[in-house]
């Protein structure tokens, strides 16, 4: 029997960006697009089969520890970055500013599709989703160089819209204007989570 479970939903590429360096810049370079690999879209200084743990998963691993590279693309919708400026009180976000890799369009709550769903494109190529990404102050100094005054605003108002971590499952391509439909984990939500959580509101 499949553990992941096919959906009506879907969602088009809207835009695709690179990071070549992030020791020189934190923004992405926009793209037409991406050749992904096990390793990730190449030419991504996120890419690699495995990457040093960060402040993510600071209860685990010691900061700088080898881990598996569940971060190799970072995914964000084009109706939560529309939230996201509006709760900051500008025009537009340029994904280009939050380093993201792929901005997909017509995904509703983006950014809580849950853990392991797949995103798979035309090609077969296929997405795996690590988790919800958190926001962090990184991208608040790229937008504080184009709208001084307001990088400040973006780590709350991206909070909950930030996207999501992703990995190459399957090798392939993606370009603007594909289609990628999604698939979920076959199973409930874990009991003794949902129970927890119950208490504690």
């Amino acid at each position: 029997m499949p553990a992941l479970a096919p959906t009506a939903f879907g969602c088009n590429v809207a835009w695709l960006g690179r990071v070549a360096d992030r020791q020189v810049a934190l923004a992405s370079m926009p793209v037409d697009r991406l050749t992904l690999s096990f390793a990730g879209p190449e030419g991504e200084a996120h890419g690699g089969e495995t990457r040093p743990s960060c402040s993510r998963v600071i209860d685990l691993h010691p900061r700088g520890t080898p881990i598996r590279n569940t971060r190799q693309l970072s995914m964000v919708s084009a109706e939560e970055l529309a939230a996201i400026a509006a709760t900051m009180g500008i025009e537009a976000v340029d994904p280009a500013w939050l380093g993201a890799s792929v901005v997909v369009e017509g995904l509703p709550d983006f950014s809580h599709v849950p853990p392991s769903s797949r995103l798979q494109g035309p090609d077969g190529v296929t997405l795996a989703i690590d988790m919800e990404n958190r926001p962090c102050q990184l991208p608040a100094r790229v937008i504080e160089t184009s709208h001084p005054g307001f990088g400040a605003r973006f780590k709350a108002a991206a909070r909950g819209r930030r996207g999501v971590t992703a990995w190459v499952e399957r090798e392939g391509r993606l370009a603007l204007g594909d289609r990628l439909r999604l698939f979920v984990p076959d199973q409930p939500v874990w009991a003794p989570l949902a129970a927890e959580r119950k208490a504690t509101e």
